[in-house]
Formats: C-alpha cells, structure tokens, sequence
C-alpha cells in the first residue's frame, strides 16, 4: 500500500501533467478552432455536429466499460488486457460496417447529402480509437499523463497543421473531418511508440466476464450519459437550420475547452488516485473533499468568467458572423460549473464498486433531463429553451449525484454544499462584476476590453477569496511555488554544480 506522501506526491505530479496536457492540448485545439471559424461557415460545422452523436455514443459502446474496470482492479494480467483489446478492436469493426451501409439513411433522416462521405471516413475513428484504449489505461494505472501529454500534443501539432492547409485551400468541412481522424491517428500511434505495451495472442473469456460484470453497468449509463450530453446536436440538426446547429456546434465546443478540460483532468487522475486507497475510509473520504473543494476553486471563475467575457470574445477572436453563438456559450457555462463535480461522485461510486447505484442514477437524472426537454418543447422555447433545460438539469443532477454519493463515502450533500457555496458564490459577484465592467468602459479596442476584463476578475476573485479564507488559494501557491518552482531550482542547482 503506498504511503501518504508517495501518494500526494503522485497525484500531484498526474494533476501537473493533466493540467499541462489542458493548457497546450487544448489551448492550441482553441486556437485552430479560431483559426477555422475565420476560414469556415457556420455550415461546415453544423455538418460535424450531425454526425458527433454517432461517434460519440459508439466510442462509449467500443469500451464497454471495460477501461474504468482494468484502472479500479487491482491486479490485471497481460491476458485480462489482451482480452479486452481484441473484443474492443471488434465492436469497433462491427460499428464501422454498420455505419458504412448506413450512411446514405442517416444523410436523408438530416436532409443532408454531404454526409453520406462523411460518416464513412469519419467513422474510422472508432477502429483508431479501439487500437489505443488499453494503451491509455495502462499508462493511466500507473498514474504516467506526462505520456498522455506528449502523444496529445504531437497529434494535435501535426493535425492542426494539416487541417489548416486545407482549410485555405478550400477543402471546406472536409478539413474539419481530416482533423479528427488525424489527431486520433497519430495520437494512437505516438501511445503504442511510448508505451510499449503489445497484446498477446491469448483471449480469455473468463476475463471477459470478470470484466463485463462491472463494466456493463458503467457502459449502459455511459451510453445514457453520451446520448443526452450530445442530444441536442441531434435536435438541432434534424428541427433547425445548418447554421444554427454550426453556432450551437462552436459555442459547445468552446464550452467544453474549459468545462470538459477541466472534468476530464480531474477525472482521469482522482480514479486511478482514489482506487488506490479504497480501502481506506478515513484518507479516501478526506481526498475526495479536497479534490471536489479545489475542483470548484478552479471551474466556478473560469466557466463564470467566460460567460461574463462572451461578447468581446467572440467578435475579437471569430468575427461578427459568430455572434448568435454567444448566447448559447453563455448558458452553456453555467451548466458546465459542475461538471467536474458530477464526475468526481460518480467516480466514489466507481472506486467503491458500486456500478448499480452508476447506473440507478443516470436513469434518474436522465429521466428528469427528459422532462425539461419535453417541456421546452411543448411551450416552443426554441433552441435557448433546450439548453436552459441542460442548465437546470446541471444543478438537479449535483443533487442527485451527492445524495448517492454520500451513502458510500459519509460525505453528504449538505456538506458539500457547504464547501462549495463560497466560491460559487464569490465566482457569482465576480463574474458579474466583470460583465458590468465590460458594458460600463468606454473602450473601444476589444483587445483591451478583454485585458481589462480579465485581469479585473482575476483580482476581484482573489481578493475576495483573501477576504473570506478560501484555502484552496493557499493550497495553489504552496503547491506551485514552494513544491515545483523550488523543485526545479533546487535540480538546475544541481545540474550547475555538477557542470
């Protein structure tokens, strides 16, 4: 069993590296989305986002719940992960075959002939994919996201690259759909280069169900979870024009860099963190207070403070035409506060064994999602209507979440709420403050509104986070200047006195 400070030494180095992976993977797939959205039409990207259900719901199915079972067990053969490769690499075939046939029936359901050509070459992700998943789960079990990193920015890199070449030479969506199934490539491969892990040439079916009987469970609540988190691309795409669903498409996408970003790193280091001491209540309830606490430190300003900067964002980095976008994002920020959230309860679930409850609560908290979506639609609120319903329906599923969670953990919701209210409310004012800020000045240089913007939400959240004691901010700068910068300059000591 490891020790206390072997641990927070691990889990400190995995949130460094995800946090790394976070601000070059994602900022420079920000970047190429600015980049697109100036050389693109809103069309483009309401042609991906017909298909992005397809492919997202399939990725759930490829895995089955298999990669949260391997990272929570304890004791994985060489046999369980070949196992669970090769019957990943055939759902994949499978789902490809399904979809190449299909494919002119899912472009007349959207009126959309383009997409006969463009789920058949898209959908080459799934068998990419397939190849990397125990790749990725190996490294993840060894808490190793300083690999995951260096093969998502490579595939990143060398996909943007491409992408832009031939948005500027006219290709249209089909650089949009080069991009994904390039970054996916190479970001497989660069996984299988660093890794060196290699399947065997055995298959257990003993595995499989030892795997199957956990992972089912986590796979039909993912299959609920992928089918709502990307319903709307769906609705849009079939009720509303191209052009809307590209605004919609831009605005979730912008959305989830932060909100998602933010979910996925912490997620993909809290489980792995958490698994490790599952069997001790007192060090695993007191990790996974401190995760949710600094998870809210962290989201509450940022996605509140992006819907306060919407505006001037979007016309300085898109460009007018993308304006109709900002409304969504705006929404979409405040039902992306918690995500992270979310993720971190169910994965106590996860680590504590418990799939049923997994699987009892995305029924319920899809069920009530249902609801508000039937009832958007009955009083015609229009797309504004649907993605209010997701900003409800985030809020009540924190609820949810923590009433479950709590029975496992001795954590409950009440107390939860208390740790968080303070830095929601804080983000609330601050972000509020910001919007004012942007209405109220007199500047007409966007650059400048922005750098005023931010910089006044950064001292305002701060200042108040001084005021009221929040501890996370303390934690921050001990973790970032007394544990790394000290760290590195004690090594670059060393390496001079060893010169």
């Amino acid at each position: 069993m490891q020790n206390s400070k072997t641990l927070k030494h691990k889990t400190f180095i995995g949130i460094l590296w995800s946090f790394t992976d976070l601000i070059t993977n994602r900022g420079m797939q920000f970047i190429l989305q600015i980049i697109l959205a100036r050389l693109l039409l809103p069309e483009h990207f309401g042609l991906i986002g017909m298909v992005v259900i397809l492919i997202a719901i399939s990725g759930t199915i490829i895995d089955s719940g298999f990669s949260q079972a391997l990272i929570r067990d304890k004791d994985v053969s060489q046999i369980d992960y070949s196992t669970i490769f090769y019957f990943n690499l055939l759902i994949a075939l499978l789902l490809y075959t399904v979809f190449f046939i299909s494919a002119g029936w899912i472009s007349t359901f959207f009126s959309e002939p383009q997409l006969v050509n463009i789920i058949r070459v898209l959908s080459l992700i799934l068998i990419i994919d397939a190849l990397g998943i125990i790749q990725n789960v190996v490294l993840v079990k060894k808490v190793d996201f300083k690999t995951i990193t260096k093969a998502n920015i490579i595939g990143v890199l060398v996909s943007s690259t491409i992408t832009i070449v031939m948005a500027l030479s006219g290709y249209g969506v089909w650089s949009l759909v080069v991009n994904m199934v390039i970054l996916e490539f190479v970001q497989t491969i660069f996984l299988w280069i660093f890794n060196k892990w290699v399947p065997s040439l055995t298959f257990s079916i003993q595995s499989l169900r030892k795997y199957f009987k956990f992972g089912y469970k986590l796979l039909l609540s993912g299959l609920l979870d992928t089918f709502y988190n990307n319903l709307y691309f769906l609705l849009i795409g079939r009720f509303y024009s191209t052009a809307q669903l590209g605004f919609y498409t831009n605005a979730s996408r912008l959305s989830d860099l932060a909100s998602h970003s933010v979910t996925s790193t912490v997620q993909r280091v809290s489980y792995p963190v958490l698994s490790s001491i599952q069997d001790d209540e007192v060090r695993l309830r007191s990790g996974f207070r401190k995760l949710i606490r600094m998870s809210a430190f962290i989201n509450f300003p940022l996605l509140v403070g992006l819907a306060a900067v919407a505006t001037p964002l979007y016309s300085l980095l898109f460009g007018d035409k993308w304006l109709p976008s900002v409304t969504y994002l705006q929404l979409l920020c405040f039902a992306g506060m918690f995500y992270p959230l979310h993720a971190i309860n169910l994965n106590i679930l996860q680590v504590k064994g418990r799939s049923d409850l997994f699987l009892l609560i995305e029924i319920i908290k899809k069920t009530v999602f249902t609801i508000l979506i039937l009832l958007s639609l009955y009083f015609k609120l229009g797309i504004l209507g649907l993605i209010g319903a997701t900003v409800v329906n985030s809020h009540l599923s924190f609820f949810i979440n923590t009433y479950f969670s709590a029975k496992e953990i001795a954590y409950s919701t009440t107390s939860q709420m208390k740790d968080l209210f303070p830095a929601y409310m804080i983000s609330l004012i601050m972000g509020g403050a910001v919007y004012l800020l942007g209405n109220l000045l007199p500047v007409g240089n966007l650059f400048l509104l922005l750098v005023y913007q931010i910089t006044s939400g950064l001292f305002i959240y701060i200042l108040l986070c001084k005021l009221v004691r929040i501890q996370e901010l303390d934690t921050i700068y001990h973790m970032v200047f007394t544990n790394f910068l000290k760290g590195r300059l004690t090594m670059l000591r060393m390496r001079l006195k060893k010169a």
